[in-house]
């Protein structure tokens, strides 16, 4: 088996000489160009950066660059939000920089060589969940320490591209209701006792948190203040 660290050795392609190619692409704006220098280096065949926060809402949307087969990508919106929902918040939150494999279904069509196992590993651009997913060839073991050190380089590229080019819908900044019921929420207050504390409807109370959950691209009032948590919130 030919592993992914010595194929790129022997392009004596180092480190750092991979952080000066990166620069320039980045003063470039050229997301494109990044995500193919950190392919090749880390030994993979194909790349595809996705924003989970728009994977949600079942269109392309949630794909903000990639070299994937348009079919395979067709496919994968539904994938990503089967893996999601089986997810919690702190699995993701775990998760993140950790190379994840999974299994493409053997009804997709692959580019002849290519590995049927493609690798995710996420990662956070402020608010933002992003995954950088890999295809493969078949003769190849993607590095672990390769694929952290990708991943952290890709969220550098991504945070030029964080803002353009995609529907920036859960990234309103929560106001300052949101903010006074999420603080509440986490301090294990029902609705109903909110909307004393407020002096507004229980209804009211309820659209809130799930406008809420809507902006954080979270699932439940726990997930919330997960969220709420790490992003320093309440």
């Amino acid at each position: 088996m030919q592993t992914a660290a010595p194929r790129m050795s022997s392009r004596g392609i180092s480190r750092e000489q991979l952080i000066r190619r990166l620069g320039d692409a980045a003063a470039r704006s050229s997301l494109a160009n990044g995500l193919v220098i950190l392919t090749e280096y880390v030994g993979a065949t194909h790349y595809l950066l996705a924003r989970h926060d728009l994977s949600q809402d079942g269109g392309l949307d949630f794909v903000l660059c990639s070299d994937w087969p348009f079919d395979v990508v067709r496919r994968l919106s539904s994938i990503v939000i089967g893996l999601n929902a089986k997810t919690t918040e702190l699995e993701k939150c775990l998760a993140a920089l950790q190379p994840c494999f999974q299994v493409l279904p053997d009804d997709i069509d692959l580019p002849r060589g290519v590995n049927r196992s493609y690798c995710a590993v996420t990662f956070n651009v402020g608010r933002v969940r992003f995954s950088l997913m890999l295809l493969f060839p078949e003769d190849v073991i993607l590095s672990q320490e390769g694929l952290r050190d990708i991943a952290v380089l890709a969220s550098y590229l991504a945070s030029f591209k964080a803002d353009g080019g995609v529907r920036q819908d859960r990234d309103f900044e929560l106001t300052e209701r949101e903010l006074e019921c999420l603080y509440w929420i986490a301090e294990g207050k029902t609705s109903e006792e909110i909307a004393v504390i407020l002096g507004i409807s229980r209804n009211t109370i309820n659209n809130y948190i799930t406008s809420v959950m809507r902006k954080t691209a979270t699932r439940t009032r726990s997930e919330a203040i997960a969220h709420a948590v790490r992003h320093n919130l309440v």
